[in-house]
Parts: C-alpha cells; sequence; structure tokens
C-alpha cells in the first residue's frame, strides 16, 4: 500500500510540473509578444535586438542562481511559428501579421 501511495505521488508531482512548465511558458509568450509591443518593434524598420529587449539567455552564473526563465524559449518558439521575424542583420520584430494567423493569439488574449 505504500509503495502505492508513492507511486500515486510520484505521477501526481510528474503531471504537477508538465502543467506548471506549460503554465509558465504561455505566460512567457505574453510577455514576449508584450515586449516587442511595448519597444515597439513591429516591423522590420523598428526591430531590436534580443539583447535589447531583455529577451537573451542569460549566463551559467544567472542561470544557476535565478529561477528558470522561459522567454527566451517563448522568443525562440514564436520565432519557430513564424510569429518572430529576423532581419539581415539579426534584428528581431514581432509580425502582427502572423500573430493574427496562429493559434497562439489565443495565448495572448487575441489582441
Amino acid at each position: 500500500m505504500e509503495i502505492f501511495i508513492a507511486l500515486v505521488l510520484i505521477v501526481a508531482l510528474a503531471v504537477g510540473a508538465m502543467y506548471l512548465s506549460r503554465f509558465l511558458l504561455k505566460r512567457a509568450i505574453r510577455t514576449v509578444v508584450a515586449t516587442f509591443r511595448g519597444r515597439g518593434a513591429v516591423s522590420a524598420k523598428k526591430a531590436a535586438t534580443a539583447e535589447s529587449l531583455g529577451l537573451a539567455r542569460g549566463g551559467v552564473m544567472d542561470r544557476m542562481f535565478r529561477m528558470r526563465d522561459y522567454r527566451p524559449d517563448a522568443l525562440r518558439l514564436l520565432a519557430q511559428a513564424g510569429i518572430v521575424k529576423t532581419t539581415e542583420d539579426g534584428r528581431l520584430y514581432l509580425s502582427e501579421e502572423e500573430l493574427g494567423r496562429s493559434t497562439v493569439k489565443k495565448i495572448t488574449g487575441g489582441e
């Protein structure tokens, strides 16, 4: 009986961790979209670097002593979906058109 309870607890913790990670990633996606909009980086002319937007992955020491930052992962996912575009010189901007066509708009509140 004790083994069964331990297994149920382990499964519950794993499922909880999965949902927490998913929730934090969705929140990071909303934050990344808001960051692009707030900085006006919504066209190739107004594109900005990930560093200037505060979305670059921190160094090893930063990551070792802080909670995980999901914003770089959210940025990567948005770029893979074509919502965040890259200019020839490596700067980034949010494509409102692509965002409007994607299912990500549900996460960001459909703005």
